[in-house]
């Protein structure tokens, strides 16, 4: 059973972002001071990626662990009220992630995927990685 009542439950996911969260924002802040130039939410690929790097023909998607399922993160969690809903809801998020990926490697784009609970635990050392995956995949 929630421990909401169904509108402060419809409430609270409504106030959850889809775009613009502070990670992607940390992200993109660290990445134009290290010179990177990017268009973010770019509406015109698969997936509308958080971050497109035209010089680097590079894509970065910015992705929750808990809405796109995150292998072996603690923070991939179900919820256990209306499970059938998440579990159905959940496997579509990871169903369009891959098609959207898919596509844009089709496309000739590099793919980049950066998980939150990286940047929780050790934002500079996954910055230096991304920046090398960025420059490496030119």
């Amino acid at each position: 059973m929630d421990v909401h009542s169904k509108e402060t439950r419809s409430y609270n996911m409504s106030r959850i972002k889809g775009k613009n969260t502070k990670t992607e924002e940390k992200i993109r802040k660290y990445l134009f001071s290290r010179g990177f130039r990017y268009r973010a939410n770019d509406r015109r690929y698969p997936g509308t990626p958080d971050i497109v790097l035209p010089k680097y023909k590079t894509v970065v998607f910015v992705n929750g662990c808990f809405w796109h399922r995150h292998d072996g993160c603690k923070y991939t969690t179900t919820p256990s009220t209306n499970t059938e809903f998440w579990l159905e809801k959940f496997k579509r998020n990871v169903e369009n992630d891959y098609r959207n990926q898919t596509a844009l490697t089709e496309l000739g784009w590099q793919v980049i995927v950066v998980w939150e609970c990286d940047i929780k635990h050790n934002f500079q050392k996954t910055m230096e990685q991304l920046e090398h995956q960025i420059v490496a995949g030119q």
